[in-house]
């Protein structure tokens, strides 16, 4: 008598239709979007008031960025809005030439995007080493916990305990019962503690005053001349690259938590389109927020688009529909949302002694380097550019130490002798300045082989250097041979020998 057994199901695939099939994951996008909702709104206004715009811009761009890129973007469940380092960009902008021109920059930044997009640049994120993006993610945690600080200083002594209580709840709730997201419970139950207790603390109102009405479709009055453009253009391109370069590497950090995998020139595309779409609507711009994504993805559990988009929702409905409920949430609540985003998001792994002891001290360094700027300048893109650069440095310097050269003298048949240079690694501006160098040009007979079989010939700096010796030699009456050359530097020294000027 056999029995037989019923394989258990193969978990669904988080989809969108599946998502709407399945009460369970549709439960957990529609509470991950309402709480995004919830901390997208007092960092709208401050974003604004970093920008120096009316609070409705940063409140109607995160709305209109969250919608849009839900049906644009490439990253599922990644969640744009407005942003600190697009604000820190355009501040300048609204503060010397207004609104108009303003939003004219976030149209055009939206233009560049989509042209940056095409072109390819989301395939340069494979330049990004992972200290970088360790210390990005780091710098990051660091961030948004420093964001809190000024909600904490000046403030009534119940702001404190209310602060240790929600994070208590965020601790201990998920181990009891991860029905609804924690930071949910924690948001409604301090806001219900003020409204029973009657206690006076700094609320959501107190940053700034929510919109009453929906955005409307708004075009910059601005002259349509080469003036203008000079005017916005800088501003412009370095807001589309700021705006790219930290969406991309917020889907990166996205696809490890997930352990998937997003299309990154759509996203930079639809980063575009979507900057497009919220400066037609009037929005200051923006780009994709690594700690609200944090919340949907990694606290709240969200995997779609769903919570994308109704993050956005349920922003406008709070703010438009519920504005006079939504302004009575103590800051207290938002702000122990935010410190549990921090420490959630900080890479405690990498700062262990173990860790540091393993780690080659370059590395260790870059993503040093990375943090310190990124949290002294506030601004991730330049943390991260400068990182890359510092990592680039460091690589070229340990590669060129690998290059060796070793000299042989043999006897040629003829009885003559030669002198034979066989060289090893990888041939490139930093290793080949030091090639020339090497060798005993008073010293060798009068004949010259330089063996390359070991090595490669990356680039223009190591012909001219090959060129420079075979020179030297000659002025000296001997002859270099040159042998071993791999077919792809064959090819570039047969170009470039001879062409490129000498030491």
């Amino acid at each position: 008598m056999s029995v037989s057994q019923t394989a258990s199901p193969a978990p669904l695939e988080l989809t969108v239709r599946n998502a709407l099939r399945s009460p369970r994951m549709l439960r957990t996008e529609v509470l991950a979007g309402l709480v995004v909702a919830l901390a997208l709104i007092p960092e709208a206004i401050s974003f604004s008031i970093i920008a120096g715009v009316d609070p409705r811009l940063g409140l109607f761009a995160s709305f209109t960025m969250a919608v849009s890129i839900a049906f644009l973007g490439g990253r599922p469940a990644m969640i744009s809005a407005a942003t600190g380092a697009i604000a820190l960009v355009i501040a300048p902008v609204a503060r010397t030439y207004g609104l108009d021109y303003l939003i004219a920059t976030v149209l055009l930044a939206g233009v560049f995007q989509i042209v940056l997009g095409i072109v390819g640049v989301a395939r340069l994120m494979r330049f990004i080493p992972r200290s970088v993006m360790v210390g990005f993610v780091n710098a990051l945690a660091i961030l948004i916990f420093l964001a809190q600080v000024p909600h904490v200083v000046d403030v009534p002594w119940l702001v404190y305990p209310m602060i240790a209580v929600g994070i208590a709840i965020m601790v201990a709730l998920p181990r009891i019962s991860t029905v609804v997201p924690a930071p949910l419970v924690a948001i409604v139950a301090l806001t219900a503690f003020t409204l029973l207790a009657a206690v006076t603390v700094p609320d959501v109102g107190d940053e700034g005053e929510l919109p009453d009405s929906l955005p409307s479709l708004f075009i910059p009055d601005v002259p349509w001349t080469f003036e203008t453009l000079r005017i916005i253009a800088p501003f412009a391109f370095a807001m589309a690259l700021v705006g790219i370069l930290e969406s991309l590497l917020t889907a990166k950090l996205v696809d490890d938590i997930t352990d998937t995998h997003s299309d990154k020139t759509r996203e930079t595309l639809g980063q575009g389109g979507a900057n497009v779409i919220t400066g037609l609507f009037g929005g200051m711009g923006g780009c994709a927020m690594i700690g609200q994504t944090m919340i949907n993805v990694k606290v709240s559990g969200a995997r779609t688009r769903i919570s994308t988009f109704l993050a956005g929702v349920f922003l406008l409905i709070l703010v438009v529909g519920f504005g006079d409920l939504v302004a009575l949430i103590p800051m207290a609540a938002l702000v122990a949302v935010m410190i549990m985003v921090s420490v959630g998001t900080f890479d405690w792994h990498s700062i262990r002694p173990a860790t540091l002891r393993r780690m080659p001290k370059s590395e260790t360094l870059v993503m040093a380097v990375t943090v310190a700027v990124t949290v002294v300048s506030h601004n991730l893109a330049i943390g991260v550019v400068v990182g890359v650069l510092v990592a680039m440095t460091l690589f070229a310097r340990r590669v060129a130490h690998l290059t060796e050269t070793h000299r042989e003298l043999v006897e040629n048949r003829d009885g003559t002798r030669s002198a034979v240079y066989r060289v090893t690694g990888a041939l490139f501006f930093a290793s080949s300045n030091d090639l020339y160098t090497q060798f005993e040009y008073a010293d060798d007979p009068d004949h010259v082989v330089i063996d390359l079989y070991a090595s490669h010939v990356w680039d223009a700096s190591t012909v001219a250097s090959l060129d420079a010796i075979t020179t030297k030699y000659a002025r000296k009456g001997k002859t270099v041979e040159i042998i071993g050359l791999n077919p792809s530097s064959a090819e570039r020294h047969e170009r470039l020998s001879g062409s490129l000027p000498s030491h």
